[in-house]
């Protein structure tokens, strides 16, 4: 079944706008500008906007905040008459190292709260794209670190993990999903 939507995962405000928790909604942020179909217009559930040529494709960026994705999520497929595979969910992942991607058909939650509420609502039948969000200094609060800002020293990693995340969702949705994930889910060198 072919990608219909695009949703990156984050929190909204200010204070997470440049946060490891928030590349999903770095990504989103990019194809808006990259396709030219911004802005997103604000429901009740999230920021959504839509790219028609060549053919209908949706993005959102939930206002739920993270641990209520799911319902944002489930939402959207209500709205836009879609099914869960059709809907790619874009991620951070503490357990990859900055700058890795991993594109899936589907698959578990892990220890991801956002993803654990998509799977709660809506099941685990979604493709997503993990993007690695792991730096080289150790954390002691997990919940601290995603949400704080990426260090300086990080912020040229996390631009280009975001071209290539860009690159990545184009390739799954226009060409081959398969295809993409053989390409982009390689090992970095972080």
């Amino acid at each position: 079944m072919d990608v219909a939507a695009v949703v990156g995962l984050g929190n909204p405000g200010a204070q997470y706008e440049r946060s490891r928790h928030n590349v999903g909604f770095m990504v989103v942020d990019a194809l808006v500008y990259r396709w030219r179909c911004g802005p997103l217009e604000r429901r009740s559930y999230g920021w959504v906007g839509q790219r028609t040529r060549p053919r209908p494709l949706w993005l959102m960026k939930p206002c739920t905040y993270m641990n209520l994705s799911g319902t944002a999520v489930a939402a959207l497929c209500r709205d836009a008459g879609l099914r869960s595979q059709q809907v790619l969910v874009v991620v951070d992942d503490v357990d990859l190292p900055l700058g890795q991607l991993r594109l899936r058909r589907r698959g578990g939650a892990g220890t991801h709260n956002g993803l654990r509420s998509v799977v709660e609502a809506v099941g685990e039948s979604f493709p997503r794209l993990r993007l690695g969000v792991r730096g080289a200094t150790p954390w002691e609060d997990l919940a601290e670190y995603v949400l704080a800002p990426f260090a300086p020293e990080e912020e040229v990693a996390v631009r280009e993990m975001i071209e290539r995340a860009v690159a990545c969702v184009e390739e799954a949705i226009f060409s081959s999903f398969d295809q993409a994930a053989n390409r982009f889910n390689v090992r970095t060198s972080a």
